[in-house]
């Protein structure tokens, strides 16, 4: 496939999922598991046929191999969605996870002992600042949301109390997302040994990270039972020829199959372009979400987070190298570049 045609498939599917997964988590805060299972089953029976061929296909890695790497990958997905029910916003959570090279560096350097270039540093300290910045604008707005939208006693006591138990909610939901982050790391250190050891095979990674894990619903059973029968009960659409469906169901389906079109699509990329073209359509990709999620649902965005999100992103870019600085770029010769 044409890379201009790949990138806008990158664009149409990742953009799109996003709005219906914003769509879902508006409706129904709770419904991260369903989501999450639904997707990990339909990619998996599209890797059974295609990749796997039934199992009739050795892997090119062992199982055993996939098994640190698929509990990491479950336990991140877990975290990601308890994040979704302490209405933490669609717009915070991109902006959490474009710091994921925070704990990558941290932990490469404590485990890898891997020595980073200073624009590196810079760049973890440009999203730092970033996601502070945004969190506290964030944490301002939630406090008077709490105001605004809840029946508060006229107690001032009784008023601070739902004021923080709101906050600690919240804070709760930054932590899993937190947590989140730190597993992806851990995961990235576990993947880039073990490909170093066996190469790399993408799509049999793809199928098994999603393929293994689906023994772990089962301990979410009852979550996803509940979110079923909820998504039942949403309002009817008509689709023509007597037939309809739940208008979750849709939403749901849309989401399944934009996230395969992003998925398939950047794996295209990265085996027509270079990493640096991947990364900054990938890095776009984020950015456009971010826009969309702001003024097409109207999410409460301030100059504060403007700010926050401005100085994220120019951290991304600059970890990312896709801009030369002179004298920042080279780590010491003596150590491994990352």
């Amino acid at each position: 496939m044409n890379p201009v045609i790949a990138s806008a498939f990158v664009f149409i599917g990742c953009c799109s999922n996003m709005i219906f997964l914003e769509y879902l988590i508006t409706a129904i805060p709770t419904c991260g598991n369903l989501i999450t299972f639904s997707q990990f089953l339909f990619i998996s029976c599209e890797g059974l046929i295609t990749t796997s061929k039934f199992f009739t296909v050795t892997p090119k890695i062992p199982i055993r191999n996939y098994l640190v790497m698929v509990a990491y990958f479950f336990l991140v997905q877990v975290a990601n969605n308890a994040s979704y029910m302490f209405k933490v916003s669609i717009p915070l959570q991109m902006i959490f996870r474009a710091g994921s090279m925070i704990p990558s560096l941290v932990l490469g350097v404590l485990i890898l002992k891997k020595n980073y270039s200073k624009a590196k540093y810079l760049s973890v300290i440009l999203v730092t600042i970033g996601i502070a910045t945004c969190t506290i604008a964030s944490a301002r707005q939630e406090v008077k949301s709490v105001h605004e939208n809840k029946e508060l006693s006229k107690d001032p006591e009784t008023e601070a109390q739902n004021v923080f138990q709101d906050l600690m909610l919240w804070t709760l939901g930054l932590v899993m997302l937190t947590v989140a982050l730190f597993l992806t790391a851990g995961m990235g250190i576990i993947q880039e040994k073990t490909y170093k050891q066996f190469g790399k095979h993408p799509k049999e990674s793809l199928f098994y990270n999603h393929f293994l894990p689906l023994p772990g619903f089962v301990f979410l059973a009852s979550d996803i039972s509940h979110h079923i029968s909820l998504f039942n009960q949403t309002t009817p659409v008509h689709l023509g020829l007597g037939f309809s469906l739940p208008q979750m169901w849709l939403f749901l389906i849309g989401n399944i199959l934009t996230q395969y079109i992003c998925i398939r699509s950047v794996f295209i990329l990265t085996t027509e372009c270079s990493a640096l073209s991947v990364t900054l359509v990938v890095t776009l990709r984020k950015f456009v979400s971010l826009i969309l999620s702001i003024f097409y649902f109207h999410n409460p965005f301030t100059y504060l987070h403007w700010i926050g999100t401005v100085c994220t992103f120019i951290g991304v870019i600059l970890f990312t190298e896709m801009v030369h600085i002179p004298g920042l770029m080279a780590p010491k010769k003596t150590a491994k570049a990352d």
